[in-house]
């Protein structure tokens, strides 16, 4: 392919994302696909740095606002260092997380005003969007069961080390996450691919695998 394709994920706490990468990356590149996969906040080392800051236990306790500046700082470098540029070699990029979980966590979630969001997004990255973005929905009660069972299942960090900043934010924060993701989903119909993330792990590879690889057959063939 001579032009790159590139994928975001999205979703709240316990949505399943990490697993559904991961599966997504292994089909794409057994179709011959070169696949760079990367996170935000981070990507970088020293988008990574500004990662430490904003989503560990004891990173800091900042503002919506200060959150958002610091997100965008993060941003502005993996997406001008790493993720342009691979995209222009033609690879696909997979990113967990990008501009959309900023814009539910800190608009509808913090309350940051959705015209600061906008023009900082302008400023900093004029814009600069996925391809396609997949949004793993699930009810909050299920969700954060998940993600507390999962950290519980692998805790090998020290407490000021555990990336759990967010989570930890009450479970109001989260239902107006939800409806944030669901809202930004419903007014970018175009890009976003909104999935039950209740069903089956292989059932949900089964819709993201098959959006993914017709893009890209479409995306051969203009």
């Amino acid at each position: 392919m001579n032009k790159g394709l590139f994928i975001s994920f999205e979703g709240g706490e316990g949505a399943g994302k990490t697993t559904q990468i991961q599966t997504l990356k292994t089909r794409l590149e057994n179709e011959g696909h070169y696949v760079l996969l990367t996170r935000e906040p981070g990507g970088t080392p020293e988008a990574e740095k500004i990662r430490d800051l904003l989503v560990k236990r004891e990173g800091g306790n900042w503002d919506g606002m200060t959150e958002l500046l610091l997100f965008y700082a993060a941003r502005r470098h993996h997406v001008e260092t790493l993720i342009k540029p691979a995209l222009a070699e033609g690879k696909i990029v997979i990113c967990d997380r990008f501009s959309d979980s900023t814009h539910a966590y800190q608009c509808y979630g913090h309350g940051v005003s959705h015209d600061a969001f906008e023009k900082i997004d302008a400023l900093v990255i004029d814009g600069f969007k996925p391809d396609i973005t997949f949004l793993l929905d699930v009810p909050v009660d299920i969700g954060l069961k998940r993600s507390k069972r999962v950290n519980d299942d692998t805790q090998v960090l020290s407490e000021a080390e555990i990336e759990d900043r967010f989570e930890r934010l009450d479970s109001s924060f989260h239902g107006k996450l939800r409806q944030g993701f669901l809202t930004i989903a419903k007014d970018n119909p175009a890009r976003f691919c909104v999935i039950d993330a209740l069903q089956t792990p292989e059932a949900i590879s089964t819709i993201i695998q098959d959006k993914a690889l017709n893009t890209l057959k479409v995306g051969a063939n203009v």
